[in-house]
C-alpha cells in the first residue's frame, strides 16, 4: 500500500463551510451546513452564557457521523454548560477549496471566538497559517502537528496513543476469532491511520501469533473515505468474505457500512467500533454484532483545551492522551459477548501502562 505523508493527506482534503451557532458568521456560511446537524440537537443556539465563546471546526462526516466529529461536540457541550460558555461551528461542505477551512478559522475569530478547536489533523496548517494574526486567540488541533516544526505560542496540538487503545481490540479480536482470520478497515491510507492498524495488528498477535488480519483502505488518500458507508461495506464484506469473523473499523461514518457487513455476515461474526462506544449509538439490527469499541476520548481533549481556556492556563504545543492518562480504551457495553475477554484484555493493558509491553505505530 503506498503510505501517504501527513501533508499529503492534509492538502487533499475537501474544506468544510463556516455556520454560525451561538453567533453569527460574517460571511454568511450559515447556510451551507448539512441536515443531519441541522436536525440534531444544537447547544450552540441555546447558550447564551458570559463564559468564553468556543469554535468547533468539525473534520470530513461531520457531527452526526456518530465517531469522531460526535465525541468533539460532547466536549463543546460539556464545556458550554460548566463554564457557561457560548460557542460557534464548522459544519462539512463538499468540494470547497482548501483556502475554506483558513477562512472558517479566521470568521471564527473575527466573530468573538477566544478559543477554536480544529477537529482533526487536517486543520493543522491553516491554523498554522491563522493563528499567528490572533494572538490573543488560542487553537487547538485534534490529532494536529506543526506542519514548520516552530510551534506557535497561542496553538495545542491534542494527540491520542491510538495504537495503545487499538492493541486491546486487537487482543478482544483475536480471543474473539473462531476462523483465525479478523480484519481492519480504515477510511483512508495515512499515517494515523496506520497507527490503528499497527496497534490492532499487534494486540491480535500478541493474543494469537498466528492469527491472521486482513487489511483494506477505503480510500488512499481522498477523505471521502471517511464518510463512505457504501465503501466501509464493501471493504468489511471482503474481509468476511475471506475467512475473517471480526473486523475493526477506523473509518469515521464509514463504519456504519462496517457493521452493516456484519449484520449480513450473520451469526458468530462480529465488528468492532472507533472513537465513541458506538454500540449505543448502532441500530437495533447491528448491535448484536458490535464486540466492542476503542475509546478515543476526543470528548475529554475538546473539554480539557476549555476548561484551560476558562482557567487562563491555556494548554499549548503536545498535549497526548494514552491509557495511562484515560485517553485511549475499549467499550463493555455488549456483556453478553465481550465479558469473558476483559480480564485478558486488561491484563495486556496494565502491561502497556507498565511499560513492558511497547505497543509499534507504524506497521
Amino acid at each position: 500500500m503506498r503510505r501517504l505523508t501527513k501533508l499529503s493527506a492534509v492538502a487533499a482534503v475537501a474544506a468544510l463551510a463556516l455556520a454560525g451557532c451561538g453567533g453569527s458568521d460574517s460571511e454568511g456560511g450559515s447556510g451551507s451546513g448539512s441536515d443531519k446537524t441541522a436536525a440534531s440537537d444544537d447547544v450552540c443556539k441555546s447558550a447564551d452564557g458570559d463564559g468564553p465563546k468556543i469554535g468547533l471546526a468539525y473534520d470530513v462526516g461531520g457531527r452526526g457521523d456518530q465517531s469522531f466529529n460526535d465525541s468533539a461536540y460532547a466536549g463543546l457541550e460539556k464545556a458550554v454548560e460548566d463554564f457557561d460558555a457560548t460557542c460557534v461551528e464548522g459544519e462539512a461542505t463538499d468540494g470547497e477549496a482548501e483556502s475554506a477551512r483558513e477562512d472558517r478559522l479566521r470568521n471564527m475569530a473575527e466573530n468573538g471566538a477566544v478559543a477554536i478547536v480544529g477537529v482533526g489533523f487536517a486543520y493543522s496548517e491553516s491554523v498554522n497559517a491563522v493563528a499567528p494574526d490572533f494572538p490573543e486567540v488560542n487553537f487547538a488541533v485534534i490529532d494536529g502537528f506543526d506542519p514548520d516544526e516552530d510551534a506557535n505560542d497561542n496553538v495545542a496540538y491534542l494527540g491520542f496513543a491510538e495504537e495503545q487503545g487499538s492493541f486491546l481490540v486487537g487482543v478482544a479480536a483475536a480471543q474473539k476469532s473462531k476462523t483465525g482470520t479478523i480484519g481492519f478497515v480504515g477510511g483512508v491510507n495515512t499515517e494515523l491511520i496506520q497507527k490503528f492498524e499497527a496497534g490492532y495488528t499487534a494486540g491480535a498477535k500478541a493474543a494469537k501469533p498466528d492469527i491472521k488480519v486482513e487489511v483494506q483502505y477505503i480510500q488512499e488518500s481522498d477523505l471521502s473515505g471517511f464518510g463512505d458507508p457504501a465503501g466501509g461495506k464493501a471493504a468489511a464484506t471482503g474481509e468476511f468474505d475471506k475467512g475473517a469473523d471480526v473486523v475493526y473499523h477506523a473509518a469515521g461514518g464509514s463504519g456504519s457500512g462496517v457493521f452493516d457487513a456484519a449484520v449480513e455476515a450473520g451469526e458468530g461474526n462480529f465488528a468492532i467500533g472507533v472513537d465513541s462506544d458506538q454500540y449505543l449509538t448502532a441500530t437495533d439490527a447491528q448491535k448484536p454484532f458490535i464486540l466492542t469499541s476503542m475509546l478515543k476520548r476526543v470528548d475529554t481533549a475538546t473539554y480539557d483545551f476549555a476548561k484551560s481556556i476558562d482557567a487562563g492556563k491555556p494548554l499549548v504545543s503536545y498535549t497526548v492522551y494514552d491509557l495511562k492518562a484515560d485517553g485511549v480504551g475499549y467499550s463493555t457495553s455488549n456483556k453478553s459477548v465481550i465479558s469473558d475477554l476483559t480480564a485478558d484484555i486488561d491484563s495486556y493493558k496494565e502491561k502497556i501502562i507498565s511499560g513492558e509491553i511497547t505497543v509499534p505505530t507504524k506497521p
